[in-house]
């Protein structure tokens, strides 16, 4: 079923080309505007509702797992290197802009990861066999 797996990550792939091409003709860019997004927000949406139906065996999700794990990487690669070439050509604004986009993601990231608020009070107890363990933070 490891195919099966491969199978839908390839309609995946498919269908989001044709909607990144849709799109970018809708406005009117001769380029595929937003298709690996689609794809993979198509192939995230697919699979979990497959999972809740239960339609998914453990050998079709590790195929998935493996081939989305690969699949990320190298077109997010290829991406970059299509953006790079693009913004060369586009000129300072475009360089100006990614940079700056670089930049604020950056300053974003350590406020995302603090993930609520934090307890440096934090202390736990642990209990395992006849000795006792105390764990302060």
């Amino acid at each position: 079923m490891i195919i099966f797996g491969v199978a839908l990550l390839s309609i995946c792939f498919l269908a989001g080309v044709f909607f990144g091409d849709l799109l970018g003709d809708i406005l009117g860019i001769d380029a595929n505007v937003g298709g690996v997004g689609f794809a993979m927000l198509l192939l995230i949406l697919i699979v979990e509702y497959l999972k809740k139906k239960e339609k998914l065996n453990k050998q079709t999700q590790e195929g998935l797992a493996f081939w989305s794990g690969m699949y990320i990487p190298i077109v997010v690669a290829m991406s970059a290197q299509q953006n790079v070439v693009a913004a060369l050509d586009g000129g300072v604004l475009a360089i100006t802009a990614g940079v700056v986009v670089v930049l604020i993601s950056w300053a974003v990231v350590p406020l995302l990861s603090r993930g609520g608020t934090i307890n440096e009070s934090h202390e736990s107890e642990l209990i395992g066999g006849e000795q006792r363990v105390r764990n302060i933070r």
